[in-house]
C-alpha cells in the first residue's frame, strides 16, 4: 500500500493517530504551501537558504564590497565604519521595494578592500520619526567584546588576509551508535578563565576520542550577549564567540575532531533570541516586530527574549540560511535545536505539565507556523546533506517528531529523552536504595517511540547547572573532597557512589535508547555544580570549569569512573547496541533489586540491590550456548572489587524461564552489572 502524500503517512505506523489526521493534514498543507511559495519565488529551498551568500557583507574577487540589509522600518541607511571615519553621507545605501537596502563600497585599487579587516562597521539608519539609530549587521559573522570597556559587542568587518582551508569535510560516518559528548568551550580546562578554542582542539579532542565517543556537541558558540546564559541568550546568529578565539580557530578545531573521526554538532538556538537592542538583532530597523511576532507574542516571560515570527518569508530566510552558514562555512555536520518544545507550542510548555493524552500535541495550543519552520529546516538539511543529523530538545514526547517530513513528521533524526535523569535525581533526593522502583526504572528507560529514535542521557549540561548536582555529587558530595584518594579508606559512602555511577550510565546507555548522551566531566565523576561568573558569585570562575585535572591525578578515584566510560563506549562500538532492537526485558525484581535484559545478543545483568549479592542466581536468555564474560564493572580497574571470575563460563540449560527459551545461573553481587556474550 503506498504511502499516503498527504501528511498522514505517520498513521500507518501509528494507528492511534487517525483521529488526528485532519490536525495532521492542516499541517502538511501548511509546509506544502510554504514549500511552494519558496519554490515559486526562490528557485527552491537550497537557493532560498544560501541568504548568507547574498545578504550581510560580501567581499567580490576586485576587493568590492557589497552589503545587503533587511530593514523596511528604515526611511534612510547608510554604512558607517572605521573605514569611512564614521560618516553618514560617504556611503548611502538604497531600499528595494522588498525593503532591502542596499550599497557598495569600491576597492581602494584593483583587489584592495577599501575595508581593512577586523575593523569595527555598523549601519546607520533614519527612522519615520526623523530619529536615528546605529545597529550592528544582523549578518555579521565576527563581533567582539571588550568587558574593560564596556559589555556592549562591537561589530567586526572579518575578511583575513589568508581563511582557514579545510583538510577534511563533513563526517561521513552513519548517524547510527551515536555516542555524544556535550561540551562548552569556554569551560574546558581546570583552569580559572575562558578555554580557547586552540586548547580545546588540543587538549580535549584528544581525551574524546579516547573515551569512545564518536560525536561532539558543541553549546554556546553562537555569540551572546552574557557569558553566564550559557549561550542561550544569542545576539548575533552567524558570529561564532569571539571568547573563545578567532572564527579561523573555531573551523580548526571542527577540521581536527573530523580528522578524528567525529561527527560535529552546533547547539542552535533558534526557538528565542537575545532582547539586547544595540549588539542584537531586537528592534533592529526600530520597530517592535521585525524578525519577532510584536506585543505579548513576541516575548518570552520565563526567558525574557524575543520569540521568533516564524510565518514571515524573511525571518525564515535568516534561519534556515543560518543553519547553512554553519554547515557550509564551519563544517559543522548537524545540529541539537534548543527549546524545541517552546517553539512547537503557543504556551511554550510554561505551566504545562504534558500527560502523553494524544489531544494535547494536535489541538489549538500548536504553533502551526513554527511547526512549518521545523519541518522546512529539516528537509532543506536532508535534502542538501545526506549525513546530516538533527536532534530535538522537546519535553512535551510530541508524537511524529522523529518521523520523515514526507511522511507527516517533523523530520528530526532523534529527540532528547528528558525524562531519564528527572527520574535519577528524583530516586536520589527522595528514595533510599531499598525503596528504588525497579518497574519505574525499566518504564522510563523504555518508555518512548520505538519508530522515533531517542538520545538517551542521565545527565546532561542541565543537571550540573547551579541549583542542581551532578550525579556524582548528589551520590557522594559529603565525602568527595576528602575521600577520593585511593590512599584514604573507601568509605561505604564513596564505595556506593561509584558503583551506582557506573550503573545508572550503564543501564542508560545499554536500556535508554538509540544514541546516548554524556556532559563533560561527567564521565569521570565530576564533582560540585557549574555556576558561570557573575555578580552574585564575585565573578567566580571556580565552578566555570571542567577539572581534569582530577582524573588526570592516578592517586584520585576518579580514574575508575573513566576508565568504565571508556569500557561502555568502545563495547558497544563492538556489539552496536545503540543501532540494535530494542531489547528484551525478562526480569525486573522488586525484592531481589535485580534487572536483566538482552540486546544486541548480550546478557545484561544489572543487581541494584544495595547489600545483597546471589549466588546461582538463575537468568532467563533466549539463545542456547556457552555464555562468557564480556564486561563485568567490578573489576579493579573501574574501582570493584573483584568478586566475579573474568574467565567464568556460563552455560544455558533448555527450560523456560522468565518468558525465555534457556537459563543460566550466575553469581551477581550487589551493586553490579555482569555483562555476558557468547
Amino acid at each position: 500500500m503506498p504511502m499516503p502524500t498527504d501528511g498522514t503517512g505517520v498513521v500507518t505506523l501509528d494507528p492511534w493517530l487517525e483521529p488526528f489526521s485532519p490536525a495532521l493534514r492542516k499541517r502538511y498543507a501548511a509546509f506544502q504551501s510554504k514549500l511552494n511559495e519558496i519554490e515559486q519565488h526562490e528557485g527552491g529551498l537550497a537557493q532560498f537558504s544560501e541568504g548568507y551568500k547574498t545578504m550581510g557583507l560580501q567581499v567580490d574577487p576586485s576587493g568590492g564590497v557589497r552589503y545587503r540589509e533587511w530593514a523596511p522600518n528604515a526611511t534612510e541607511a547608510r554604512l558607517i565604519g572605521e573605514f569611512n571615519d564614521w560618516s553618514h553621507t560617504a556611503n548611502p545605501m538604497t531600499k528595494s521595494a522588498f525593503g532591502v537596502w542596499e550599497c557598495y563600497v569600491p576597492p581602494k585599487a584593483p583587489g584592495v578592500c577599501a575595508i581593512p579587516h577586523d575593523t569595527m562597521i555598523k549601519i546607520s539608519m533614519t527612522l519615520p520619526t526623523g530619529g536615528t539609530i546605529d545597529r550592528i549587521p544582523t549578518w555579521i559573522t565576527r563581533v567582539t567584546q571588550d568587558l574593560n570597556i564596556s559589555p556592549i559587542y562591537e561589530g567586526r568587518f572579518w575578511n583575513p588576509p589568508e581563511t582557514y582551508t579545510f583538510k577534511h569535510g563533513h563526517s561521513t560516518r552513519p548517524a547510527e551508535g551515536l555516542k555524544i559528548y556535550e561540551a562548552h568551550v569556554g569551560i574546558s580546562s581546570p583552569n580559572q578563565r575562558v578555554t580557547t578554542y586552540k586548547e580545546f582542539e588540543t587538549d580535549v579532542l584528544p581525551r574524546i576520542k579516547k573515551l569512545g565517543y564518536n560525536c561532539i556537541q558543541v553549546m554556546a558558540v553562537m555569540e551572546h550577549a552574557y557569558y553566564a546564559s550559557f549561550g542561550y541568550q544569542v545576539t548575533n546568529f552567524f558570529a561564532a564567540s569571539s571568547r573563545y578565539g578567532t572564527p579561523e580557530e573555531l573551523k580548526s578545531l571542527v577540521d581536527k575532531a573530523h580528522e578524528l573521526g567525529l561527527t560535529v554538532l552546533l547547539d542552535v538556538v533558534h526557538s528565542h533570541a537575545c532582547k539586547n537592542i544595540l549588539d542584537g538583532i531586537n528592534e533592529f530597523d526600530g520597530s517592535d516586530h521585525l524578525y519577532f511576532h510584536e506585543g505579548a507574542r513576541g516575548r518570552h516571560e520565563l526567558w525574557d527574549s524575543r520569540l521568533f515570527n516564524y510565518g514571515h518569508h524573511e525571518v525564515l530566510r535568516f534561519l534556515l540560511s543560518n543553519l547553512r552558514f554553519w554547515m557550509d562555512v564551519y563544517m559543522f555536520d548537524g545540529f541539537r535545536f534548543d527549546g524545541v518544545t517552546s517553539m512547537m507550542y503557543t504556551h511554550h510548555g510554561i505551566g504545562t505539565g504534558f500527560s502523553g493524552g494524544y489531544h494535547e500535541y494536535f489541538g489549538d495550543s500548536v504553533d502551526i507556523e513554527a511547526m512549518v519552520y521545523l519541518m522546512l529546516a529539516n528537509q532543506m538539511l536532508h535534502e542538501t546533506y545526506p549525513e546530516v543529523i538533527s536532534i530535538a530538545e522537546d519535553v512535551s514526547g510530541m508524537p511524529t517528531l522523529c518521523r520523515p517530513v514526507h511522511e507527516g513528521g517533523v523530520g528530526f533524526d532523534y529527540r532528547l529523552s528528558m525524562a531519564i535523569p528527572d527520574m535519577w535525581i528524583k530516586m536520589l533526593k527522595e528514595q533510599s536504595d531499598d525503596q528504588w522502583d525497579m518497574g519505574n526504572i525499566v518504564h522510563t528507560l523504555t518508555n518512548r517511540r520505538h519508530q522515533e529514535r531517542s538520545v538517551a542521557y542521565a545527565e546532561s549540561h542541565d543537571q550540573a547547572l547551579v541549583g542542581d548536582k551532578t550525579l556524582a555529587f548528589w551520590l557522594m558530595d559529603k565525602e568527595m573532597y576528602e575521600y577520593m584518594s585511593d590512599l584514604s579508606p573507601l568509605t561505604p559512602v564513596i564505595d556506593r557512589g561509584l558503583a551506582l555511577h557506573k550503573m545508572i550510565r550503564f543501564i542508560v546507555h545499554t536500556l535508554g535508547g538509540e544514541a546516548y548522551l554524556n556532559f563533560e566531566g561527567n564521565e569521570f565523576g565530576h564533582p560540585e555544580w557549574m555556576d558561570f561568573p557573575r555578580e552574585g558569585n564575585g565573578n567566580s570562575f571556580a565552578h566555570a570549569r571542567r577539572q581534569f585535572n582530577l582524573v588526570d591525578d592516578q592517586l584520585l578515584r576518579y580514574k575508575y569512573l573513566n576508565e568504565f566510560d571508556i569500557a561502555m563506549n568502545w563495547l558497544e562500538a563492538t556489539y552496536k547496541w545503540l543501532s540494535a532492537p530494542q531489547a528484551y526485558v525478562s526480569l525486573k525484581h522488586e525484592g531481589d533489586k535485580v534487572i536483566v535484559f538482552e540486546r544486541a545478543g548480550l546478557l545484561f545483568i544489572f543487581n541494584f540491590n544495595p547489600s545483597q549479592s546471589f549466588t546461582d542466581y538463575r537468568v532467563g536468555v533466549e539463545v542456547p550456548g556457552e555464555y562468557k564474560v564480556v564486561l563485568s564493572s567490578d573489576e579493579k580497574k573501574f574501582g570493584g572489587h573483584e568478586r566475579i571470575d573474568l574467565n567464568g563460563r556460563y552455560f544455558t540449560t533448555p527450560m523456560e524461564w522468565n518468558g525465555r527459551k534457556n537459563f543460566l545461573q550466575v553469581y551477581t553481587p550487589a551493586r553490579t552489572v555482569l555483562v555476558l556474550g557468547l
